[in-house]
């Protein structure tokens, strides 16, 4: 999985034609009345990231809770925050930087009502032989980072007082075989995927998160336009009830579901189900809080607009709707 998809959105948004809005149709068991239609637009390509809405739609808990959720799956070709200005869907899984840059350069009427991650997995990826552990480590090595990520990766060294004048950037394409070749020491990438390709090309990977040395982000935030907060609240609340329960049961065992859906959600993606274990194990860790999937705290809302106002955001708390949250 590559990280293209974290850049900011340099298009116009509001130069986008209106796309018709994609549904699924669907009744309530139970009542027979119609279910609101909700379309989700992924942040990426089918992968553990997105597993426990695979497990709540396998188990119709959004149908049972009056919703017809119609799951986008993204790619390289698809931004979230692009989509949802479209109006093709109800709700995005986004960055935090892609939606505020779209709220204040193209004034997209966005509000973030919730998070997937508590902890961005953006970090640090490197082998153990390079004993890098800390920021201060990459003075005089060859960092490689994307080109979406080199705002980010400046801050984040400036903020642990290291200047990016002492580490070699190298371009990336989001390949970790510039470790293995040695024509990189560490790269800018996801510490929840890139370590198992790592250890498939037979060295032992070593990484630290962003996160635990201060530049703090969340990441696949819940965004929806402020019309659909406002037409359609109950039905993302049980949007949201109905996906917290679903990466619940995910992480009752973070093995137990990808083969489960090799030949469904997974199949034709060119990954292993032992990747997407991997993977679902990694990022556990990152999600799960003492105050439920999905929550937003005031803390974490407060470090997010710090993180953003340190590459050039000048995010405010009103962009962040958490009353939502309560009523889950």
């Amino acid at each position: 999985m590559g990280i293209i998809r974290r850049r900011f959105i340099e298009g116009t948004v509001a130069g986008i034609l209106s796309a018709p809005l994609l549904t699924l149709g669907g009744c309530d068991e139970k009542s027979g009345t119609a279910n609101t239609t909700l379309a989700l637009q992924s942040a990426w390509v089918n992968d553990a990231e997105f597993i426990g809405y695979f497990i709540a739609l396998s188990k119709g808990w959004y149908e049972q809770s009056g919703v017809s959720l119609n799951y986008m799956s993204g790619g390289p070709d698809k931004v979230a925050d692009e989509v949802l200005a479209a109006r093709a869907c109800d709700v995005a899984l986004t960055t935090p930087d892609g939606t505020v840059n779209a709220i204040l350069k193209q004034g997209a009427p966005f509000k973030i009502i919730a998070t997937q991650y508590q902890k961005s997995p953006l970090g640090i990826v490197t082998l153990e032989e390079n004993n890098i552990k800390k920021p201060s480590d990459l003075v005089g090595k060859r960092l490689a980072v994307p080109p979406a990520n080199t705002l980010t990766t400046r801050a984040f060294l400036n903020l642990n007082k290291v200047s990016p004048d002492s580490v070699t950037f190298v371009p990336y394409a989001y390949d970790p075989r510039i470790l293995t070749a040695g024509h990189a020491d560490a790269t800018v990438d996801f510490v929840t995927n890139v370590p198992y390709t790592i250890r498939l090309l037979g060295k032992i990977p070593s990484s630290f998160l962003f996160h635990d040395f201060g530049f703090r982000l969340y990441m696949d935030t819940v965004v929806v336009r402020e019309e659909t907060l406002r037409t359609k609240r109950q039905a993302l609340i049980a949007f949201l009830r109905a996906s917290r329960r679903g990466w619940e049961e995910n992480f009752r065992d973070p093995t137990a579901y990808p083969p489960q859906f090799a030949n469904s959600w997974f199949k034709g993606t060119g990954r292993e189900i032992d990747n997407e274990k991997y993977f679902n194990e990694q990022q556990k860790p990152l999600m799960e809080t003492s105050n439920g999937l999905f929550s937003m705290t005031e803390e974490g809302i407060h470090q997010n607009i710090a993180s953003l106002r340190s590459i050039g955001l000048e995010a405010t708390r009103d962009m962040f709707v958490t009353d939502l949250l309560a009523e889950l």
